[in-house]
């Protein structure tokens, strides 16, 4: 009877093992191809980084293109605007040009009537601390102004258009 008893936990022991090796084996397999997929992701996930990285060198490269003509990044404009004290001086321009809008009818600076509307200064770029570009409409038309303008002691602003050009509507 021991001995039977010793063959049955042998029989048990054996086909224990074999599961276990049948199972651990299969395991494996599927934890290589986890691992296969993972890997495969991080460098579809190094390309995407690489890519991104790209652009927003572009982007950064272009926004420092873009603000080469500012007066936020002109230093010698800047100091030429020290003696009135404004904290911000780009949008403190910017403001006073936009108080232009508020005369009834079409804005004063701009040198064609309105046809859809009064026409109307939207966008401002201060160039430095003496021009101006800036964008107007009606909103059907629009076009550009380019506009020379001196701070004065009593931090009123003069504004002389220097140039305009209006785009034709399709």
């Amino acid at each position: 009877m021991k001995s039977r008893i010793f063959m049955y936990l042998s029989v048990f022991a054996i086909l224990m093992a074999l599961f276990l090796y049948v199972n651990s084996d299969k395991m494996l397999e599927s934890k290589e191809k986890r691992i296969e997929e993972l890997e495969t992701e991080i460098e579809k996930l190094k390309e995407e980084t690489e890519i991104i990285r790209d652009s927003s060198q572009t982007l950064l490269l272009d926004k420092l293109d873009l603000q080469y003509f500012s007066l936020e990044n002109n230093e010698e404009a800047l100091s030429a605007l020290d003696e009135f004290s404004l904290e911000n001086p780009a949008q403190y321009i910017a403001d006073k040009l936009l108080e232009t809008n508020e005369s009834e009818g079409d804005n004063p600076l701009v040198p064609y009537a309105g046809m859809n509307g009064p026409m109307k200064i939207n966008k401002i770029k201060v160039l430095n601390h003496r021009w101006i570009i800036a964008d107007f409409s009606d909103g059907k038309y629009w076009g550009e102004l380019f506009i020379r303008y001196e701070i004065k002691k009593d931090l009123g602003i003069n504004f002389t258009l220097t140039d305009h050009l209006l785009y034709k509507a399709e």
